[in-house]
């Protein structure tokens, strides 16, 4: 299932540092859980959605509300918590492992159907909310060329672009066992 974590940032003289930590020590602890394949973070380059998105490919809601995901992470902001705004969580529906997004390359996402992605030319996967917040009820996600970024300001309200802070982080267990998820 596609796990996301998505929010806003309120103060500028700590927000480095709260990336630094996010990237640096977050992921790679929530990468250690059981039942955590991937995780990647992105910042937004579009308007009317939170700056910061987490993705990351889990088994379940178990994992979530497990003894070992809040040890090594989960709800970990408490001396960033203040600071954090237009926070939500959701989880949709398996699509397999989430796409590595690379340097060169952008997230898209869109809650308004398929039809824009397609248009743009690219091969949306489809998500539907399964649990947490369950809003956007359906979302549609593709990467695309970060050269065409410029082919999305035309494009209908709700496409939204991400540009990789993070590499894919992949868990060793699902290196390991060659896990398709």
């Amino acid at each position: 299932m596609i796990y996301t974590v998505e929010c806003s940032f309120a103060d500028p003289n700590s927000e480095a540092e709260w990336n630094d930590f996010y990237s640096l020590e977050k992921l790679p602890a929530l990468i250690s859980v059981t039942g955590f394949h991937t995780s990647q973070r992105f910042k937004s380059l579009s308007e009317g959605c939170p700056v910061y998105l987490a993705v990351h490919t889990i088994d379940g809601l178990d994992v979530l509300k497990g003894e070992e995901y809040r040890q090594k992470g989960g709800g970990n902001f408490a001396r960033w918590q203040q600071h954090i705004t237009d926070w939500h969580r959701n989880l949709y529906s398996d699509i397999g492992l989430a796409p590595a997004v690379n340097a060169d390359e952008l997230l898209v996402l869109c809650a308004n159907g398929p039809e824009p992605l397609i248009q743009m030319g690219l091969t949306p996967l489809a998500m539907q909310a399964v649990a947490l917040e369950k809003f956007p009820e359906r979302r549609w996600l593709a990467r695309m060329p970060r050269r065409n970024a410029q082919r999305v300001e035309s494009m209908s309200e709700g496409v939204h672009l991400y540009s990789p802070m993070t590499e894919q982080l992949i868990s060793s267990r699902t290196v390991s066992t060659g896990q398709e998820k």
